[in-house]
């Protein structure tokens, strides 16, 4: 590739949807698409489009919940975290009610309690979700949502 068209990572999103009722269940959606397996939802960033745009576009899309973002998470970044390319990621906590239903490229979207996840999880979205145990035990920062221009 020549130096004037760097080779860069994928920016994309995901999402830790709350689902607001007893036990904050969250919800995860089983990939259509390979890698197959349950992910949190999420995808890509369009072009022109802020980071919290696109976590609540692909919230909607894939689970077809409209998804309130009260939290940055964090970014994940290892090259290896995504077995087609290097996709980075950033992460939101977000909260939503009703009844997840799977749509665009999620075969089915559903809601687990935190105990009874189910396996394979794809990507590092097992690494993400232990972080978002201790974001919510309160032993893990996260950062508010920047409601302003987006």
């Amino acid at each position: 590739m020549s130096p004037s068209h760097p080779r860069n990572p994928y920016p994309t999103v995901d999402i830790i949807i709350e689902l607001e009722r007893p036990g904050r269940p969250i919800v995860l959606v089983r990939r259509a698409n390979p890698p197959h397996g349950w992910a949190l939802p999420g995808g890509f960033v369009d072009y022109g489009e802020s980071l919290e745009a696109a976590a609540r576009r692909e919230a909607a899309e894939e689970t077809g919940l409209a998804v309130e973002l009260v939290a940055l998470l964090g970014a994940y970044s290892d090259p290896g975290r995504d077995p087609r390319q290097h996709n980075l990621s950033v992460v939101f906590v977000g909260r939503a009610k009703g009844v997840p239903q799977g749509g665009d490229d999620a075969a089915l979207a559903q809601a687990f309690d935190l105990e009874e996840l189910p396996r394979p999880l794809c990507f590092d979205h097992g690494l993400i979700i232990s972080h978002y145990l201790l974001w919510r035990a309160g032993q893990r920062p996260g950062a508010p949502v920047q409601t302003r221009g987006v």
